[in-house]
């Protein structure tokens, strides 16, 4: 995509509306929808959330196949954000939303027990240790993930990159959370599930390139 598209995708998502992009003091001083999304969607009904989404095809995908769930997508980059938003729009869809922030800050969208669910699809690796608080899958992360989550939830996480993978499994092994399911080779494993459903952009590009692609659920003690 050309910058000049960027920029032009970047305002126009800013129209639409099932999207937000909330200031640092809105959501210090509190968030419109934090603990009060069910009044946006118009119902009671469970909400899944899908961090770091990019062009969000899982929340698209999942919001389509299941009406009776809401879900909302966030990430930073707005302009990748378009592709959710536009489509999502263009389909009719009502119970999707988007919300452009720093993933730190779930704690300050959403109130506590307010997600079921959440997907973290091929989140950037940081592989620099002294950005390893910065990793979705961290115990840093996790921590902010937990002030979000119901007692009965799902995390979904999904890889090319097997050292993060590793990494991930090893956190949830030292703070003792349930890991549900885990493969090293999705594509090959037989698993069935909502994650076969799509095949993100990048994930298209990493299996052109023969990378197996990891996969696992957890629950937080």
């Amino acid at each position: 995509m050309s910058k000049k598209n960027k920029l032009i995708h970047f305002e126009e998502v800013k129209s639409y509306p099932h999207f937000f992009e909330p200031v640092y003091s809105e959501l210090v001083t509190g968030f419109q929808y934090k603990g009060n999304w069910n009044s946006f969607f118009g119902n009671n009904n469970p909400v899944t959330i899908e961090v770091g989404c990019g062009k969000a095809e899982y929340s698209f995908y999942l919001a389509g196949k299941y009406p009776e769930r809401n879900f909302v997508a966030l990430d930073i980059k707005g302009a990748r954000m378009w592709r959710g938003a536009h489509d999502s729009l263009k389909a009719g869809l009502k119970n999707i939303a988007f919300v452009r922030t720093h993933i730190q800050m779930v704690p300050s969208v959403f109130g506590p027990g307010e997600v079921s669910e959440i997907w973290i699809p091929f989140p950037d690796p940081q592989p620099q240790l002294s950005r390893e608080k910065k990793r979705l899958t961290s115990s840093t992360m996790l921590n902010r993930y937990r002030q979000i989550l119901a007692s009965d939830h799902l995390i979904h996480f999904k890889t090319d990159n097997r050292p993060l993978f590793d990494y991930t499994l090893d956190v949830i092994s030292q703070e003792k959370h349930k890991l549900l399911y885990h493969t090293f080779d999705l594509y090959n494993s037989g698993f069935d599930g909502d994650v076969n459903g799509v095949r993100t952009f990048y994930e298209k590009q990493f299996l052109v390139k023969g990378l197996d692609i990891n996969y696992l659920q957890m629950k937080l003690r």
